[in-house]
């Protein structure tokens, strides 16, 4: 794999490893890095074509994202890995322990693909907006052109939004954003995306041995997991902690609450000795 990703890192110690989702990148974690603290060697990539990473001429498949992300694991030596994801970035974490069960230690989790969903169990006020997105010529447009998930991003200092906007600044750059947001594995399509998030599904639910956290706030805009969804996680992934709080943040949880997103994992690494 000759593209590695770029990230930012911080810290000593055993490896914990941040992925963020779409449209954002490494940015989304800033705040959360360094109030983790150490021990702990944290690192935060920028997803293929994302961020400050490479832009390659390939399809931004699910698959193209997880072999750079297991090209860049293996150029670092990452092993003994806890995991933190967001949104894509949490289903590529799901995605990754299970195809190396040997080298991971925990992963804790907010607003990310926890399962295939009917279109009924999508929450509702996304559901026009993304059979919009899969739909040809219409998601092209708005989000090739009219760069809808970066221009829609709200409540951001100008130089953090300007950090989410710069890697998109032409139509044809913005292609891993249209074909992210195509993937959310929706009555059975993509069929490979759905394949995927079915094998991870089986690894949640059979190793209570892997400490796992779900971070969930009161739902504000874009929220993704539904109380149905948070119920469906508590039922079927194994070795789960659920920290419910009661400060209210949109899908984009490491942005409105970084305080309390960083002190949750903070007290889930000490309570299960995984730094």
């Amino acid at each position: 794999m000759s593209e590695i990703l770029f990230h930012r890192e911080t810290g000593t110690g055993a490896p914990i490893v941040f992925l963020h989702g779409n449209p954002t990148s490494s940015h989304l974690w800033r705040h959360v890095l360094p109030a983790v603290g150490g021990p702990g060697r944290r690192l935060a990539p920028d997803l293929i074509g994302m961020g400050e990473s490479g832009k390659p001429p390939i399809d931004y498949s699910f698959d193209d994202h997880a072999r750079h992300l297991d090209a860049w694991f293996d150029a670092l030596h990452l092993d003994e890995v806890v995991l933190v994801g967001h949104d894509w970035g949490g289903a590529l974490a799901f995605d990754w322990a299970a195809r190396h069960p040997g080298r991971v230690r925990g992963i804790a989790f907010t607003e990310t693909i926890v399962k295939p969903m009917t279109w009924a169990e999508f929450p509702e006020a996304g559901r026009e907006l993304f059979r919009t997105i899969k739909a040809p010529g219409a998601g092209e447009e708005l989000m090739l052109d009219r760069n809808l998930f970066i221009e829609s991003l709200s409540g951001l200092a100008e130089a953090d939004f300007d950090a989410y906007r710069r890697p998109y600044p032409t139509r044809e750059s913005r292609l891993p954003l249209l074909h992210w947001a195509r993937m959310m594995p929706l009555d059975g399509e993509p069929a490979d995306v759905v394949a995927r998030v079915e094998r991870y599904d089986e690894w949640l639910a059979t190793t209570p041995e892997v400490p796992k956290l779900l971070l969930t706030f009161q739902p504000g805009y874009g929220t993704m997991l539904t109380p149905e969804l948070i119920a469906w996680c508590a039922e079927h992934i194994a070795g789960l902690d659920i920290v419910a709080h009661d400060l209210v943040a949109g899908h984009h949880t490491p942005e409105d609450q970084p305080e309390a997103v960083a002190a949750t994992i903070t007290a889930w690494l000490d309570k299960h000795q995984l730094r």
